[in-house]
């Protein structure tokens, strides 16, 4: 099996399984389980903050930095399981990720039919692609107008969900791949059972600040 199809089957595993736990597990779980997540990726990113061998000073600041984001992001999603349960839960990892996934899809296909696509920003990540970002938003439109009946979202907040996800998803992946690209490594970690998809923060990188964004834009809009 080629790499691409590699990466796509064992996605797709892990968003089962994940779509299964996010359904089925006790509310309780999910605080105790991103916590975890969050201090996987707190090891993660210390382990290559060090590669840069920065100062103390910079290595500080930039620990206390990467503290709070995994904090805010992780805290975040525990916030919407505990008050808002298992759906919603799902809807707010599932409009961002499915958005990944049809940025992946779009990429690679225009890339493919066209032989080559209009880079979105190649300084800090050469695969993403301008027609990656519209598959983005195709993918968190599905999602958005998918979950519509559940949510009771009007059409024009279910439309700005989507964009927000994917644009702050986009967003949370670029810092991610900027970060790497200024400590020298292509994934965040070397993990073979992902094959080919990363570390914590490469698979959680999309997640940073888009469930922050659609929370607030959702108390901005739906009050």
């Amino acid at each position: 099996m080629n790499p691409i199809a590699t990466r796509t089957v064992t996605a797709l595993t892990i968003a089962a399984i994940l779509i299964c736990v996010i359904i089925f597990a006790p509310v309780w779980v999910f605080p105790w389980m991103l916590g975890v997540f969050g201090v996987l990726a707190l090891i993660e990113y210390v382990q290559l903050l060090r590669i840069k061998k920065p100062s103390a000073v910079v290595f500080a600041l930039f620990l206390i930095g990467g503290t709070a984001l995994f904090a805010a992001a992780f805290g975040t999603l525990g916030w919407v399981a505990l008050v808002h349960k298992n759906l919603w839960l799902l809807f707010t990892v599932a409009v961002v990720k499915i958005s990944d996934m049809g940025g992946f899809a779009f990429g690679l296909g225009s890339k493919k039919i066209f032989v080559d696509n209009h880079k979105l920003c190649p300084s800090i990540s050469p695969g993403k692609s301008w027609e990656g970002l519209g598959g983005s938003i195709f993918g968190s439109c599905l999602v958005a107008f998918g979950f519509a009946g559940f949510t009771k979202f009007p059409w024009w907040l279910s439309l700005a969900v989507a964009f927000t996800a994917a644009i702050v998803g986009t967003f949370g992946d670029l810092v991610e791949s900027k970060f790497k690209r200024w400590v020298g490594v292509k994934d965040s970690s070397t993990m073979s059972f992902t094959n080919g998809m990363g570390g914590i923060l490469d698979m959680f990188d999309s997640l940073l600040f888009a469930p922050a964004a659609i929370w607030m834009l959702i108390a901005l809009l739906a009050a």
